[in-house]
């Protein structure tokens, strides 16, 4: 299959949204919902697209339980695919004074940490990646969302 010319390209963007409890299993369930959703939208199980964007789920929601959780409080997906363009991962949480380090600032772990790696994971899955205040139907709420981005332009 071959990529539409930049004026055939489509303009509706696909969206997936869901809330998770913020517990290991709210992680998993995650990663596995993302995966489904992905094969919905056309992204195979087992392409390298979708296992990235699976791989940068799993580390984001992993992150949003273990270093992002507040008693009583969920942290959410959201996916956003534009066809040949990008696919937009987000996972947010409630907890805003525990924000990571911004691409580039981060260090490496030392070789007998036993955790660390998940945003260099992200960083060499995705092109980009951030962390952003949280906002709901543009208004800011309480915690933060990290945003990746994966382009999907043939090069």
């Amino acid at each position: 299959m071959t990529a539409p010319s930049p004026h055939e390209l489509a303009v509706t963007v696909r969206v997936f949204s869901q809330r998770f409890s913020s517990t290991p299993l709210g992680a998993r369930l995650a990663r596995h919902l993302a995966a489904h959703q992905l094969h919905v939208w056309g992204i195979p199980h087992g392409s390298s697209l979708s296992d990235a964007a699976t791989v940068i789920v799993a580390e984001l929601a992993a992150n949003a339980v273990t270093h992002g959780r507040v008693r009583g409080r969920d942290f959410e997906l959201r996916l956003d695919h534009a066809p040949y363009v990008l696919l937009r991962i987000e996972v947010s949480d409630t907890r805003a004074e525990r924000r990571p380090p911004a691409r580039g600032e981060r260090r490496g772990p030392v070789p007998l940490d036993e955790s660390g790696r998940g945003l260099l994971l992200v960083d060499a899955l995705a092109d980009r990646w951030e962390v952003v205040d949280r906002v709901g139907q543009g208004v800011a709420l309480p915690g933060k969302t990290i945003r990746a981005e994966l382009d999907l332009t043939p090069s």
